[in-house]
C-alpha cells in the first residue's frame, strides 16, 4: 500500500527525514527503516529544518516512521569511542566546555521543539519500537495514534544518561510525576493498551490501519476554523501554568478576539 507522502514531491529528503506537503496537511517521515529509524545529530538537524520549511498554509503535521519501528532511539554508533563519522562523539562532547556542551544539546533539541507550535497541530503515528529519542520525538507531538504493537520505553537512565530531548515535560504532563518517574527510572516497555489508558496515546489501532487512522484524525482536525484551533491550543497549553482565575481571564480574552473576528471587527 502506498504511504501517504509517496506520490508528493518532497520539500526535504535528507538524513533519514522526508517532508511532504499536501495543501494544509504536511507529513514528516523517518526514512531509515533498515536501522529502525535510529536517530543521529544529522537526523535532528533535518527534523529542525523540516520545521523551518513548513509553508504557512500547513495546519496539521503527521509524523510517521517507515518500517516496523517508529524509531529505536539513538544510533548505537554514538556510544562508541569513534562515534558517527563527521559528528562529535559523546566523549568529545563530554570534553567540551560547559557553554559549548550546553549549546550542542540545545541544538539537538531544536528538532523536537517546533512540533508544539500553536499555529499547527501535530500527530505522531507510532508503531513498533519508540525507544529513548524515539519516545521523546513521539512525545513532542500534540497527539499520538499508536499501533497495537507499539512499545514505548525511556532507556536513557539505564544507560547512565537522562532524557534530554524535551520529553520529560510532556511525559509528566500526560501521565503524572509518579508514573513518569517509574517509566524513566525502570526503562520498562509501555504497550498500546497502557499507553491509551494512561494518556500517552489518544487511540490504538491494528498496525495495518495506523496510517489511515492518523490521516482520519488529521482530517478531523482540519474541519474547525484555523484561528479557533490556534486560540484553543494556546489556552490548553498554557492552562497548567495559570491559576484558575488566570485561565478564566485568558478564556475571556481569547473569546473576545474570536467574537470580534467573526463579526468582522478584528484588527
Amino acid at each position: 500500500m502506498a504511504t501517504p507522502d509517496q506520490e508528493l514531491v518532497p520539500l526535504l529528503d535528507q538524513d533519514g527525514v522526508r517532508l511532504t506537503v499536501d495543501d494544509a496537511l504536511a507529513t514528516v517521515t523517518l526514512t531509515n527503516p533498515a536501522k529502525r529509524n535510529a536517530q543521529s545529530p544529522a537526523m535532528w538537524r533535518a527534523l529542525a529544518e523540516a520545521g523551518r520549511l513548513l509553508p504557512g498554509s500547513v495546519r496539521v503535521v503527521v509524523l510517521r516512521g517507515e518500517g516496523k519501528s517508529f524509531s529505536a532511539g539513538l544510533d548505537r554508533q554514538m556510544f562508541t569511542p569513534e562515534g558517527i563519522e563527521g559528528e562529535p562523539s559523546f566523549i568529545d562532547l563530554a570534553r567540551s566546555g560547559d557553554a559549548d556542551l550546553d549549546a550542542a544539546i540545545a541544538g539537538f533539541q531544536e528538532g523536537f521543539t517546533w512540533w508544539r507550535r500553536n499555529d499547527i497541530v501535530t500527530v505522531a503515528a507510532v508503531q513498533g519500537h519508540a525507544i529513548g529519542a524515539g519516545f521523546q520525538l513521539a512525545l513532542a507531538c500534540d497527539l499520538r495514534v499508536v499501533a497495537d504493537d507499539v512499545q514505548f520505553a525511556m532507556r536513557e537512565t539505564s544507560l547512565g544518561l537522562v532524557p534530554d530531548l524535551t520529553g520529560t515535560h510532556p511525559l509528566v504532563s500526560l501521565v503524572g510525576y509518579g508514573r513518569a518517574a517509574e517509566i524513566c527510572l525502570t526503562g520498562r516497555f509501555v504497550g498500546a493498551q497502557e499507553a491509551v489508558t494512561s494518556g500517552l496515546a489518544n487511540l490504538a489501532v491494528p498496525a495495518p490501519e495506523l496510517d489511515a487512522a492518523a490521516r482520519e484524525l488529521a482530517t478531523a482536525l482540519l474541519a474547525a476554523p484555523r484561528e479557533a484551533v490556534i486560540e484553543t491550543k494556546a489556552l490548553l497549553r498554557g492552562a497548567a501554568d495559570r491559576t484558575y482565575d488566570e485561565q478564566r481571564a485568558a478564556e475571556r480574552a481569547a473569546q473576545t478576539r474570536r467574537l470580534r473576528d467573526l463579526a468582522g471587527l478584528g484588527e
